[in-house]
């Protein structure tokens, strides 16, 4: 089992995790509908990537039509 020599100052120890912070989001606007989205990825609202639809998107589904 490891077992450290001497102990790590508190200086020491938080420059190393200097670089461990977490990173915020860069949404880009979907150049078909306008909505957010994620870099490289299909838009979520319209299914659109690079210009074409890639996925279709359903519309809104009614849950009392379907229901009954």
């Amino acid at each position: 089992m490891a077992v450290q020599q001497n102990k790590v100052s508190k200086s020491r120890r938080n420059m190393r995790r200097a670089h461990d912070a977490l990173v915020a989001a860069n949404p880009n606007e979907c150049p078909s509908c306008g909505e957010l989205r994620r870099p490289h990825h299909v838009c979520p609202s319209c299914g659109n990537y690079s210009g074409r639809e890639v996925v279709s998107v359903a519309s809104e589904i009614d849950l009392d039509d379907d229901a009954a």
